[in-house]
């Protein structure tokens, strides 16, 4: 990524040609500088220049020297009587908002001198930095700053984004290989940790949020699909088809090897994501290929994931493919199709978690089997999901799935199994297991479900058993106060989701 603040002085005298008066020189005939204009003013972190100072002096010139507020930047030897001289600088960081004076003093072999004084306005410090480029080495994003993805922008191997508190990320427009999203290859970090009352943003161009906000002013919670999201991949196990040890994240072009994922180190550390909140994503980047707001790809578990919001986005909330990292308390709200997705045997833990289904959530959970010879399973602990009352199924376990669900409590969906009089399922309200493999795991133990409760609605003559398939082996109950669900406390003060009122009746 290229740097936005530098700092450079480029004279060209270093290796300049010049021009000689004829050998008839009188001492003392004094000394010019022409081409320094007396002020400018340009934006923090830019430059100015180049202007080229001519100095001339008939008995020879011997030295110009440049000053910036007092203190030498450069003593340049000169020779000949003309010399032409290109000047730039770029303003430090600590030049913003500041009034930056330079001399250029041109000294003749007769020690005669000509001064010239320039005032260099320095505008206050940038606040909205465009991002255009792949990071390649180390780079923080600073607090009460707005920097705009123009863009799939890439942190790649070797390479750290540190990002502090309150900063807010917004991706440009654009789908298909154009969808901007940030990705963080494998043997890249990222260490975004916002704070409780301070969270890091990530959202889209069309966003008027600033830092210090947490509520948009101008977008709906349900807005999805104005940019792509945000991908950490991972060095960790996944299970493949063809038993293959990577392969490329779904949303990243083939193209771009910045998405590969997986591989054999279960302890792999991206880094840190902490109170981070993901809003209006999933942009399309193919037919039914969309971004999710939270991608984990053979992410491992020396990475630190918590206190993780994604809002409105068109495809899932949060999908883990394969890998081993442990995430700990995450909200998801408005998911365009399912709000928390697992796949290619995912071997963590989610623990401490609420889903708020929107009219366009398909399932609450989706939870997919392994794809290759590799079999691990993965633990939901501790969840509260609403439904939206018409349309969101509880849960779908496919294609062989494993892994342990406890302490889920759902409420506020729609009546489980209903039929209409041609005896058409219309009722979504369900939680299914889906083919003999993901019934098999459940009969013998590779697929476990504990304390699994529900509200069911207010005059609806079903069962249970019909709620939670194979339900009388589940320890479940149709309850008004749950014994089960997620501690909403957590997510206050720092998640729209809880601002806007969204959790007052978990």
């Amino acid at each position: 990524m290229k740097k936005l603040l530098y700092h450079t002085f480029i004279f060209a005298a270093l290796a300049i040609g010049f021009t000689s008066c004829n050998d008839d020189e009188d001492p003392d005939n004094g000394v010019t500088i022409t081409g320094i204009p007396p002020t400018a003013s340009i934006e923090a972190g830019g430059t100015l220049g180049p202007v080229t100072a001519t100095a001339t002096a008939p008995d020879g010139l011997a030295q110009l020297v440049i000053t910036k507020d007092g203190a030498t930047l450069a003593t340049v030897p000169l020779t000949g009587t003309t010399a032409s001289t290109p000047f730039e600088y770029t303003a430090l960081p600590e030049d913003a908002g500041k009034n930056v004076v330079f001399t250029f003093t041109v000294t003749d072999v007769d020690g005669d001198q000509a001064v010239a004084t320039h005032v260099l306005t320095v505008g206050a410090e940038e606040t909205v930095i465009s991002v255009s480029s792949n990071i390649t080495s180390d780079v923080t994003w600073e607090t009460g700053k707005v920097y705009i993805l123009q863009g799939r922008i890439s942190v790649e191997a070797g390479a750290t984004l540190t990002i502090q508190p309150g900063v807010i990320v917004k991706g440009s427009a654009g789908s298909g290989a154009n969808a901007s999203a940030l990705v963080v290859a494998r043997d890249a970090t990222i260490n975004a940790v916002g704070e409780a009352n301070n969270p890091i943003i990530f959202t889209s161009f069309a966003d008027q949020i600033q830092p210090g906000q947490i509520v948009s002013p101008n977008l709906t919670p349900d807005i999805n699909g104005l940019w792509g999201g945000v991908l950490i991949l991972g060095n960790a196990t996944c299970s493949l088809g063809g038993d293959v040890t990577e392969t490329q994240i779904e949303g990243i072009p083939p193209s771009d090897t910045n998405g590969l994922y997986g591989g054999n180190d279960d302890d792999d550390n991206s880094g840190m994501f902490k109170y981070v909140s993901i809003r209006h994503g999933g942009a399309n980047i193919g037919e039914g290929n969309e971004i999710n707001g939270l991608t984990l790809g053979g992410v491992g578990r020396g990475t630190e994931i918590e206190f993780v919001e994604v809002v409105g986005n068109q495809d899932d909330g949060i999908e883990w493919f394969g890998g081993t990292v442990n995430v700990t308390n995450a909200v998801v709200w408005n998911a365009g199709d399912d709000a928390l997705d697992t796949d290619q045997a995912w071997a963590g833990t989610l623990t401490n978690f609420v889903v708020v289904a929107g009219s366009e959530t398909d399932h609450a959970l989706e939870i997919d089997g392994p794809e290759g010879s590799y079999l691990a399973g993965h633990t939901l602990r501790n969840g509260s999901v609403k439904g939206d009352g018409a349309n969101t199924e509880l849960g779908d376990f496919r294609d062989g799935a494993r892994g342990s669900f406890d302490g889920i409590y759902f409420f506020n969906f729609p009546s489980p199994n209903e039929l209409d009089d041609d005896m058409e399922k219309i009722g979504r309200g369900d939680f299914s297991l889906s083919g003999d493999e993901s019934n098999e795991n459940f009969a013998n133990g590779d697929l476990m479900f504990a304390l699994l409760e529900t509200t069911l609605p207010t005059s609806v003559a079903t069962t249970l058993a019909e709620v939670f398939k194979n339900g009388t082996d589940v320890h479940a109950s149709d309850v008004a106060t749950p014994l089960s669900g997620a501690d909403v406390s957590v997510f206050a003060g720092w998640s729209w989701t809880s601002e806007a009122g969204e959790l007052s009746d978990f």
